[in-house]
């Protein structure tokens, strides 16, 4: 029988991640964008804000033909309901990815934070397109393709 966990046990690698990217972005808040060291804490941030991303909303959201999406509980009686939980996880990465663009739309490019919000913008597209590629490509050796 399996020993049942605590919640901070349960949760324990959202939380670990969630912390990295907090210090991440402490320390760039405090760092030269323009040394090596400053850089590196944005790019840090990005790479870690997708990390997180993939983490939490791979638990919770659910993606059609993903061998690693758990399998939602239910039927729904609507098309588009069924069609939005079906790919929930697509959904989630265009609606905030469309929000990051629109933020760095705003943004001055070459400002401290607005290389971050590029290179969040960047990590989103990624994410995305990873998630639609895997639903039909394989990889040879990989587990998930198998």
């Amino acid at each position: 029988m399996a020993k049942k966990r605590s919640w901070l046990g349960r949760h324990s690698l959202s939380l670990v991640a969630v912390a990295i990217l907090s210090l991440w972005i402490v320390l760039y808040s405090r760092a030269d964008e323009k040394t090596h060291v400053g850089a590196f804490f944005g790019n840090a941030i990005a790479d870690w804000t997708g990390l997180v991303v993939m983490v939490i909303a791979t638990k919770y959201l659910y993606e059609r033909g993903s061998k690693e999406s758990k399998q939602p509980r239910g039927l729904l009686p609507k098309r588009w309901e069924k069609a939005l939980r079906d790919h929930s996880l697509t959904v989630f990465l265009v609606i905030t990815g469309a929000l990051w663009i629109a933020l760095y739309a705003h943004l001055d490019s070459e400002a401290k934070w607005g290389q971050v919000v590029g290179n969040i913008v960047s990590e989103w597209t990624q994410i995305l397109g990873l998630v639609l590629m895997t639903k039909k490509l394989i990889e040879a050796g990989s587990k998930e393709s198998g």
